[in-house]
């Protein structure tokens, strides 16, 4: 990978991780289209984890940890695995499908683990019931984040790629 290339790559992940530090609705974010991002496009796995989650972490010592941190992480590990799924063949409707599928998985884990260590709910079926009901309003701006930041991501880096041939990738992979 070319250092410019490199580089780019590693500037859109940091500045949509400081877009995390602007006022916002809740939930409506960058990060599950970081990883995703960040699984896709860096062809050495380690760059592919390490950008995305240092770019996390450095926006958690502005914003603050929690004890749901190890979910949240957990599931953004998981969506850079979602990206590997688009390092090779990407469309719209594959990253789309990569949208819906990381937000869920969000969704799904860091709700359970809201429930099963926090102390909003009884730790019983119907606790865990209402803790996904209530959580289902920001269900829709995660989604909404993700899409609009999977949008600004890729199609940043295609018209990158257009404007300036230097920095499409060495290999014949789309985009990314």
């Amino acid at each position: 990978m070319s250092k410019s290339r490199l580089f780019l790559l590693i500037t859109m992940v940091l500045a949509a991780a400081a877009a995390r530090l602007v006022p916002h609705a809740p939930n409506f974010t960058p990060v599950a289209s970081m990883a995703l991002f960040g699984g896709a496009c860096f062809q050495d796995k380690r760059m592919a984890f390490g950008v995305p989650v240092a770019a996390l972490l450095l926006s958690d010592l502005f914003l603050g940890f929690h004890r749901y941190l190890l979910w949240v992480y957990g599931c953004f590990l998981l969506t850079v695995c979602i990206g590997f799924l688009l390092k090779e063949q990407r469309g719209a409707t594959r990253t789309l499908g990569a949208v819906v599928l990381s937000t869920v998985v969000f969704f799904v884990v860091t709700n359970f683990g809201v429930w099963s260590v926090g102390t909003l709910y009884p730790h019983t079926w119907a606790g865990l019931t209402e803790c996904f009901v209530l959580a289902v309003p920001f269900l829709a701006n995660s989604f909404l984040g993700n899409l609009v930041y999977a949008g600004v991501l890729f199609g940043g880096l295609a018209l990158a790629e257009k404007t300036v041939p230097a920095l499409k990738p060495a290999t014949a992979s789309p985009t990314c």
